[in-house]
């Protein structure tokens, strides 16, 4: 299939509006449009096609202010790697939209599938965590297409959450997100509007 000058435009735009969202409106988001987002992740690249990635949602108001105590705890213990100014600036930070994104992700990584059968993942064995990033990815751009927002919470303690929520041996945590409707749109992140770390440009070396 080839694809139109318009067409290459819009996937332009889709990438450069892909914000890490952490301020969501309640407003819920339609089973239906959720579906077309699960069914997206199945086109994401993955190494020997092992597609090692598994998703649990998070609808349970229990484990989710759970999930929020760890976020809190964690975080209060990354500030203290900051002092003055930059303490005071990493505290204004908003890190995560946990309080109010209508869907919640967990996104785990099983470390050695028998799908795949090793193909592709005897030398670089970390392929596999490569490959549940790009369906994280591949669901982020396909949340923006639908005018929605995505945010990934880094700030949590892996082994907290895989216990938590019961997951099977060999699952490894991989990313929390938070999925909803943006309270607004920005096509710079966040961190570069609030002057924390500005975009650094991608150079392409050559040798």
């Amino acid at each position: 299939m080839q694809f139109s000058p318009e067409e290459s435009a819009t996937l332009l735009s889709i990438l450069r509006w892909r914000r890490d969202v952490r301020h969501f409106r309640a407003d819920p988001v339609d089973e239906a449009t959720l579906e077309r987002l699960r069914a997206t992740m199945d086109c994401a690249p993955s190494v020997g096609n092992a597609r090692p990635w598994r998703v649990i949602r998070v609808d349970d108001l229990t484990l989710r202010e759970r999930v929020r105590a760890n976020f809190m705890r964690c975080n209060a213990e990354a500030a203290k790697l900051y002092t003055g100014d930059k303490h005071a600036e990493y505290l204004a930070l908003k890190l995560a939209g946990l309080e109010v994104a209508p869907v919640q992700l967990a996104v785990f990584n099983v470390g050695n599938p028998d799908a795949g059968h090793g193909l592709g993942r005897q030398t670089l064995p970390e392929t596999l965590r490569q490959s549940t990033a790009m369906a994280i990815h591949t669901l982020w751009l396909a949340a923006r297409a639908e005018n929605l927002g995505l945010g990934m919470v880094s700030i949590l303690e892996p082994h907290d959450i895989e216990a938590l929520l019961g997951v099977p041996a060999g699952w490894e945590f991989a990313a929390y997100l938070c999925l909803g409707h943006p309270e607004f749109l920005d096509d710079t992140p966040l961190l570069h509007r609030t002057g924390w770390q500005e975009n650094i440009e991608t150079k392409w070396q050559q040798r």
